[in-house]
C-alpha cells in the first residue's frame, strides 16, 4: 500500500485520518460502497481510545436512567450486529446488580424489562431477578454481608482491539488502503475547500501529498488538532475524559458472570468482569485538560476502584494482586451546564465545516457501524460523491465463524485460527509459549507481523495478543523474544530489537500497578 502512494495514485474519493473503531467502521462501510478509500492512523490501529475499553458490547442500562432513549435503543440493535457479524469475538454475558436493599432488586428489576423490551429480536436473554442464594451461587467471591438478592440481565462482550485488527482486514479486503505509523501533519486546500492531507510516515520519514473528494476527520480525543489545522480559530468540541480499569487472577470473580454496581457513592458505575481468564475491574469518569497517546491512572482513580473492588468482592484484592492498570480516553462532545464528564453526552456527533472537512466525534464502541454508516452518508453530501446504499448490516468480519477453537488463545483469530495453529506447528520453535504465565506462542508474533501489519514489539504485546492488559510484567519479560521474532521477520538488526525492547519497557512500566504508583498523574483540580 505504500508503495502505491510512492508510484502515484489517482486521486481517492474519501481519505480518513483516524485508525480506531470509527475511523475503520467508516473505511469498512465507504470501501464495501466502491468508494476508493485510504485510512491513516499516526501509531498503531487501536492504539488510542479503542484499545482500552471496558470489553462491553452493551446498549447502555445507565444511559435508560438519564432517559436516552434513542441511544440505547441504538446501541442495542448494533450490539446484535456486532453479534451476528463477529461472532467470534462478540459473545453473551450474564451480568448480576446486587441488591443490598429491599427496594433495589425491584427498582433495577422493572428498569431491566424495559431494557429487555428495547432490545426486541436483538435481545440477548430476558432479565430475571435471584435470591440470595442463587447471587451467591453466580458469584461466589460477592460481598455477602448484607446481600439481599439481585437481578441478573444479558449484554455482550468482545476483545477490541482484535476487532479493530479485524476491521482494518475486512477494509482492505474491500480494496481499501489502510496505513498504520501514517501521521496527518496537514491539510491541503484548494480555492479554500479541503482536497487532502500532506502525511509522513512516521517509520521512513517519508512524505506524501495525497488528494480526495472528501477528508474525513475521525482522530476521537485528537479532533481538536486536526480541526486547527482547517481553521484555528474554532471552538473546542471534544471535552477528554479518562477512565482506568485494574486486572485481577481470575479467582476474584469465579465463573462466567459479571458484576454491574450500576450507582457507587459518588454517582459512576462500576463493573468486575470475567475476561481472557482475568478479571477487569473500572472503570472511572475523570475530566483532564489534554490528550495523550499514553494517559496515566491518577491517585484518585487507583483509590476509587480499589476501595469499591474491596467493597463488593468478599477477598479483598491487594496492590500485588493486580496484573495490570490501564487507563483510556473519551472524546464527549462538549455541552453547557454539564458539572461532570459522566453526565456529558455518549452520542456521537458529525460536523462539516466551511472548506468540507468532516469530523465525527463521541459516541461509543458498540455504536461504531451506525456512526460509520452516518459519516459516509455525509461524507458523500459533503465531497459529491456518487449516492451508494450502505451494505454493513450484514456485512461478515475478517475472521468470521461459527466454529469454535478448542484454545481459548485461538478462539479471537475466528477462521485465520487453522492458519496460525499451522504456523506454529510446523516452523522450528514457533509452538513454544511466549511467556510461562502468558496464553500466547511464538508462531502468533510471525503471524501478526506477516498478516496484521505488526510493526512493533507494543504492537504484538498490546493489541494483536492482550499480553500487556493481562499481565504487565510478564509482557515486559516476554519483549526480548517479541522484539528478536520481529526483528527477523521484518529484517531489522539487533540494534532494532534492542531499541524496542527499552521502548516498550518504559511504556509498560505504567501498567505495573506497583511501579505505576510512583509515576502517578497529578489530580486535575
Amino acid at each position: 500500500m505504500l508503495e502505491g502512494l510512492s508510484a502515484g495514485k489517482p486521486p481517492y474519493d474519501m481519505i480518513i485520518v483516524g485508525g480506531g473503531a470509527t475511523g475503520l467502521g467508516t473505511a469498512v462501510d465507504a470501501s464495501n460502497r466502491g468508494f476508493r478509500v485510504l485510512l491513516v492512523e499516526q501509531g498503531d490501529f487501536g492504539k488510542g481510545t479503542s484499545s482500552r475499553s471496558t470489553k462491553l458490547v452493551h446498549g447502555g442500562v445507565r444511559y435508560l436512567k438519564q432517559g436516552n432513549l434513542s441511544l440505547v435503543l441504538h446501541a442495542l440493535k448494533e450490539r446484535g450486529l456486532m453479534l451476528r457479524n463477529a461472532p467470534h469475538l462478540v459473545h453473551d454475558l450474564e451480568f448480576m446488580i446486587p441488591s443490598y436493599n429491599w427496594w433495589e432488586g425491584p427498582y433495577y428489576g422493572v428498569g431491566l424489562k424495559a431494557y429487555d423490551h428495547l432490545a426486541g429480536k436483538y435481545s440477548f436473554g430476558r432479565s430475571r431477578m435471584v435470591g440470595r442464594d442463587e447471587a451467591v451461587r453466580k458469584i461466589p467471591t460477592i460481598e455477602a454481608d448484607g446481600l439481599r438478592g439481585g437481578v441478573v440481565y444479558h449484554d455482550g462482550q468482545f476483545d477490541d482491539s482484535r476487532l479493530v485488527i479485524n476491521l482494518a482486514q475486512t477494509a482492505v479486503e474491500a480494496g481499501a488502503d489502510v496505513l498504520n505509523y501514517v501521521k496527518c501533519v496537514g491539510l491541503i486546500k484548494e480555492s479554500g475547500r479541503v482536497s487532502g492531507i500532506l502525511a509522513r510516515d512516521t517509520l521512513s520519514g517519508e512524505e506524501y501529498e495525497l488528494s480526495a473528494r472528501v477528508v474525513v476527520n475521525a482522530t476521537g480525543v485528537f479532533v481538536d488538532e486536526l480541526l486547527n489545522f482547517d481553521d484555528r480559530d474554532h471552538a473546542p468540541i471534544v471535552t477528554v475524559s479518562q477512565g482506568i480499569h485494574f486486572v485481577l487472577p481470575g479467582e476474584f470473580l469465579p465463573g462466567n458472570c459479571a458484576l454491574m454496581v450500576p450507582k457507587t457513592a459518588d454517582g459512576r458505575v462500576l463493573f468486575a468482569i470475567p475476561w481472557h481468564g482475568c478479571v477487569v475491574v473500572g472503570t472511572t469518569d475523570i475530566q483532564v485538560d489534554q490528550p495523550s497517546l499514553e494517559p496515566v491512572a491518577m491517585e484518585e482513580e487507583r483509590d476509587f476502584v480499589m476501595s469499591h473492588a474491596c467493597k463488593y468482592l468478599s477477598k479483598d484484592p491487594s496492590d500485588s494482586d493486580v496484573l495490570s492498570i490501564f487507563a483510556g480516553l473519551r472524546p464527549l462532545v462538549r455541552a453547557s451546564g454539564a458539572k461532570s464528564t459522566s453526565k456529558l453526552s455518549r452520542d456521537h456527533t458529525i460536523l462539516v465545516g466551511n472548506s468540507g472537512l468532516v469530523t465525527v466525534t463521541g459516541g461509543k464502541w458498540t455504536t461504531y457501524r451506525k456512526m460509520a454508516e452516518d459519516v459516509v452518508n455525509m461524507s458523500i453530501k459533503s465531497g459529491g460523491l456518487e449516492q451508494k446504499e450502505c451494505a454493513t448490516e450484514n456485512l461478515k468480519i475478517h475472521g468470521w465463524t461459527e466454529e469454535t477453537a478448542p484454545e481459548d488463545s485461538m478462539k479471537v483469530y475466528g477462521s485465520d485460527a487453522a492458519g496460525v495453529r499451522n504456523l506454529c506447528r510446523t516452523e522450528p520453535g514457533m509452538d513454544a509459549l511466549l511467556h510461562p504465565e502468558l496464553p500466547y506462542r511464538k508462531g502468533e508474533v510471525i503471524w501478526h507481523a506477516r498478516n496484521e501489519m505488526a510493526m512493533t514489539v507494543e504492537d504484538v504485546l498490546a493489541r494483536r495478543t492482550r499480553s500487556l492488559f493481562l499481565n504487565a510484567r510478564a509482557s515486559i519479560e516476554a519483549a526480548g523474544d517479541t522484539a528478536t521474532l520481529l526483528a527477523g521477520e521484518l529484517g531489522h538488526n539487533e540494534q532494532w530489537a534492542q531499541e524496542q525492547v527499552e521502548a516498550f519497557t518504559s511504556m509498560a512500566r505504567h501498567y505495573v500497578y506497583t511501579d505505576a504508583a510512583s509515576v502517578l498523574a497529578p489530580v486535575n483540580a
